[in-house]
């Protein structure tokens, strides 16, 4: 990792085993739950990643929601920005202000494509690949430039996060992906929600000799219905049978209550596997809606 401008960089590189989580603004003018949602987690993860229109849904830009968690909670921020929706004019300006708002972390993302969104007709811009935003957030750094090489006053200071799929079937092409990005000047790597050990083990292998700190990610499901939307519906996520089963069966005897400790039981026990068995530096938990499970599951994982 280059030089380490936030929180979360600074704790990667002293050594520290971190957990950061993830805030979902919704489809409200409303911060009141963004702010909720933070406070809830603070304390127990060193950032939080705030989405950009995930899974193609039209959300609150991610940018104010960013701003507004680290001023009113203290929690920091992990600012998505998907080059799905947006030009590289509009993506610079949004880079700009981030750091105008005293953001340090960015995660450079594709994003999923709109037909899977809550308004297929939507139109994907792709004007950059999420490669091609790494090199603009590294040129804004280090040079002091856009892609263009124009000149930046007063140039930001981001640490530049970007996504893994250890699901993905080859993997080959994911590792050369991944291989460019952290080339181009990538500080970190966050997964994709991970299910199964191996396929983590696999993953931290195979891009073990990029030097690189690997953040798994993890994501407890809040009921069934989300669980099979899930499998359905998200791109790249792999659900072992045998977890959909245990999840069920313990619906089916204990209702919710039994369903979400189930959660804890699983995910808990996975992340001490995968901590075990690999050189991760963290652990990504995306738990949108319940929040208060998160510390459950940290405490879980050190028994």
């Amino acid at each position: 990792m280059r030089e380490a401008f936030s929180e979360l960089a600074r704790a990667i590189q002293t050594g520290n085993f971190v957990y950061t989580g993830e805030i979902e603004p919704l489809k409200t003018t409303s911060l009141e739950e963004t702010l909720a949602t933070a406070k809830i987690l603070k304390g127990h993860v060193i950032a939080a990643n705030v989405t950009d229109n995930p899974t193609a849904f039209a959300y609150m830009n991610a940018l104010i929601p960013s701003y507004v968690i680290q001023k009113e909670v203290g929690l920091e921020a992990v600012y998505q920005v998907t080059v799905r929706d947006r030009n590289r004019l509009a993506i610079t300006a949004d880079l700009l202000a981030a750091s105008a708002l005293g953001i340090k972390n960015v995660l450079a993302l594709s994003g999923d494509h709109t037909t899977v969104g809550d308004d297929p007709r939507t139109k994907p811009v792709y004007d950059l690949d999420s490669t091609a935003l790494v090199e603009l957030l590294r040129k804004m750094v280090d040079e002091g430039t856009d892609l263009k090489g124009n000149k930046i006053a007063n140039p930001p200071k981001f640490n530049i996060g970007v996504a893994g799929n250890p699901n993905a079937d080859p993997i080959e092409p994911e590792i050369l992906k991944i291989e460019r990005k952290i080339k181009l000047g990538a500080d970190f790597i966050q997964t994709q929600a991970v299910y199964d050990p191996e396929l983590a083990k696999r993953f931290v292998k195979e891009v073990s000799h990029l030097n690189v700190p690997v953040l798994v990610g993890m994501a407890p499901f809040k009921s069934t219905g989300m669980m099979e939307w899930m499998v359905k519906y998200v791109p790249g996520i792999l659900v072992p049978e045998e977890i959909q089963n245990r999840l069920r069966v313990a619906k089916e005897k204990g209702g919710k209550e039994a369903f979400l400790s189930e959660n804890v039981e699983i995910f808990g026990e996975l992340i001490k596997q995968i901590r075990k068995s690999t050189s991760i530096q963290g652990i990504h938990i995306m738990t949108i809606g319940f929040e208060w499970v998160v510390p459950k599951i940290i405490e879980r994982s050190k028994q």
